[in-house]
């Protein structure tokens, strides 16, 4: 992604959070924001993490919006409404660590089997979707870092939609994708503070 992209998709990002501390909801970005890439329907997660720890992610895995709106709505989520952690406070935003991930289109995976699947998915690469019935569980690519041994990195998925570990189907469903993920220091998120709030957004 060009470097202009995403500075302006940080930019609105954290004006979202600032938005919602304030008044309670995110940020709208105006139609016109950013460039054309911008402007083109995109998925996107916002992973927000405080001393190493995760504090917050929120994301979409289907591109039903413009990217910045995507953007701007999940940085938003990730704060207050992600139902694991309480709603980010004020005195929290200065700590915390702000990552954007930019999905690619998911491609499904041929998996007869498991030890299939595990031979077909690409370690530090792919995101995982699970699908089997209504459930639908998924992992970015940067969750390799913490589980690198695809048997592992399956597990825990299906642990978090809720299946046994040994679970198998011929009805589940997995997609691959690839994420363009960006990231940037909590220091430069208190310095932002320091400047004017934008409200042209």
């Amino acid at each position: 992604m060009h470097s202009r992209d995403a500075e302006c998709l940080y930019e609105v990002a954290e004006a979202s959070i600032e938005h919602g501390l304030q008044h309670g909801v995110p940020l709208e970005p105006r139609s016109d924001e950013g460039s054309a890439a911008l402007r083109t329907p995109g998925a996107s997660f916002v992973t927000l993490r405080c001393a190493g720890e995760l504090r917050g992610c929120i994301g979409t895995l289907e591109a039903s919006r413009p990217l910045v709106v995507d953007v701007a709505h999940n940085a938003f989520a990730a704060a207050f409404l992600d139902p694991r952690f309480a709603p980010l406070a004020s005195a929290q935003w200065a700590e915390l660590d702000l990552q954007i991930s930019v999905l690619s289109p998911a491609e499904p995976i041929q998996a007869p089997s498991e030890a299939h699947l595990i031979a077909s998915i690409r370690p530090g690469r792919d995101g995982l979707i699970l699908e089997w019935a209504r459930r639908r569980a998924t992992f970015l690519p940067a969750v390799w870092e913490q589980l690198p041994e695809p048997g592992d990195f399956l597990r825990a998925l299906k642990a978090k939609a809720g299946l046994p570990d040994d679970f198998w189907s011929s009805e589940l469903r997995f997609l691959r994708y690839r994420a363009d993920s960006l990231s940037r220091p909590p220091r430069a998120l208190a310095e932002s503070l320091q400047v004017p709030e934008r409200t042209d957004v």
